[in-house]
């Protein structure tokens, strides 16, 4: 539930829309299909290493062992700085939703509170966490599924007037709208919208018999992720016309215009926009809840490995890392308040930083996974051993790192295909990618650190 809570969000509610207008809804469904199939074998990859070597510092570890210590601890640093910030703009979304309700309420007031509450849910035990994760995942899955159902009761004309069939994919030159560049372009939205699935990687650390129930989650996680999100998009394509100016807003402010909204409204649902704005409100706190807990074991796990001060390895009798918790809660509020003064610049600077965070640990996840396989067989261990084995090894990890890769480079292919090269757009796009390098190379410089030979790479803390 975690896996599939940490993928549903705003990205499905409300910039589905956008996606659907900007490549037709041929071409959307297309780019979520192929994003769907890479983060499956992402899954598969992750499940692979996460059942046989059950860790909460999971793609920071695998990373460190089976390629090079530099690129485990860029890893690491990499993977909690994203969170951390994202916090930051779950804060910002929630508050926005809440002034839907109270216009005249003061932000920090509704940040606050809300920051508050996911503190509390991670301090209290890491039972609690995993509880709220379960309900604030099940109120998302629930309202996929209503409507999906009320969806197709209206593409068949049983609900809302007149059957529509087909004839939205018909119009103008859809079901593929702007080719192959606009196909890309929803591909890099496909791909954030898709993130967070990695998060049953830093959870197995903690779950309760791992060998058993990460292969089972990491079985369904594909086709629950891969139904909701296809049939989702392909749902809202049949219902709206992708000319349809409502669909353009991707903004959390205007929930009243996300594609859910509107078919529930047009379905006769009363108050679309509440029900919607609840919901929606639901998958930014889950959110940021996931966001706190990865982020926070993440900084346990670098500073258990001397990647980071020793006070944060620190736990309570509960368990919970809490210098590290109250770390990272106090980055997630000072982003959020770079946010609200001032012009916000500095806020915008450190999610453009954190934006290829998502992309880079998946990148990771796919060479550790080779990796993985190769020192496995290279020394001699039976590939019966392990509890969960991907299937389509080569391929999977290969497939999965080529579409990284194109993701990260295409992240702001305009800014190079105009008459003259926008510098400014390529530095905020990519900026993400040179800190990460910086860590990785300025470790691997300082430490004299080497790629790990295959026959050398651990896979018990005992060797």
């Amino acid at each position: 539930m975690i896996a599939i809570g940490g993928a549903i969000g705003t990205g499905l509610f409300v910039a589905s829309g956008s996606s659907i207008a900007t490549a037709g809804p041929g071409g959307a469904l297309a780019a979520y299909v192929a994003v769907g199939i890479m983060v499956y074998f992402l899954m598969t990859s992750l499940g692979e290493m996460s059942s046989y070597m059950p860790v909460a510092g999971s793609f920071s570890t695998y990373s460190s062992r089976f390629v090079d210590p530099a690129l485990g601890f860029a890893m690491g640093w990499n993977y909690w700085y994203n969170w951390a910030i994202t916090i930051a703009a779950d804060l910002s979304a929630a508050t926005l939703v809440m002034k839907f309700w109270f216009p005249d309420s003061p932000s920090v007031l509704w940040s606050a509170l809300f920051l508050l509450l996911m503190f509390i849910l991670n301090f209290l035990s890491v039972r609690g966490f995993g509880e709220a994760e379960y309900w604030f995942s099940m109120i998302k899955v629930g309202t996929v599924v209503i409507f999906l159902i009320v969806g197709l009761l209206m593409i068949v004309g049983i609900m809302g007037g007149e059957a529509v069939g087909l004839k939205n994919w018909t119009i103008e030159d859809a079901p593929f709208h702007g080719g192959g560049a606009a196909i890309l372009a929803v591909f890099m939205v496909a791909g954030f919208s898709f993130q967070g699935t990695e998060l049953i990687g830093v959870a197995a650390g903690e779950s309760e018999n791992p060998r058993r129930n990460v292969p089972r989650a990491v079985r369904q996680v594909f086709w629950r992720i891969l139904l909701f999100y296809v049939l989702a998009i392909f749902v809202v394509g049949l219902l709206i016309p992708f000319t349809d100016p409502k669909l353009l807003n991707d903004d959390v402010r205007n929930v009243a215009v996300s594609p859910f909204t509107i078919i529930f409204d047009r379905a006769g649902v009363a108050f679309a926009a509440s029900v919607m704005n609840a919901v929606i409100l639901t998958a930014v706190l889950s959110a940021g809840n996931s966001g706190m807990y990865a982020s926070t074991r993440m900084l346990w796990h670098l500073a258990k490995e001397g990647h980071a001060p020793r006070f944060f390895a620190r736990v309570n009798r509960r368990g919970i890392p809490v210098f590290a918790l109250l770390a990272t809660t106090a980055v997630g509020m000072l982003a959020f308040l770079a946010s609200v003064f001032g012009d916000g610049a500095v806020y915008t600077w450190l999610l453009n930083a954190s934006g290829l965070s998502g992309f880079i640990v998946w990148l990771g996840i796919a060479i550790s996974h080779y990796r993985f396989r190769k020192a496995f067989v290279a020394q001699g261990k039976d590939l019966s051993e392990l509890p969960y084995r991907a299937k389509w090894f080569p391929f999977g990890p290969l497939f999965a790192f080529a579409l990284c890769l194109i993701v990260i480079g295409g992240q702001n292919y305009s800014a190079f295909t105009g008459g003259q090269v926008d510098w400014y757009g390529i530095l905020v796009s990519y900026i993400g990618l040179p800190l990460f390098l910086a860590l990785w190379f300025g470790y691997k410089w300082i430490k004299g650190t080497r790629v790990v030979p295959l026959k050398e790479c651990r896979f018990d803390d005992s060797e």
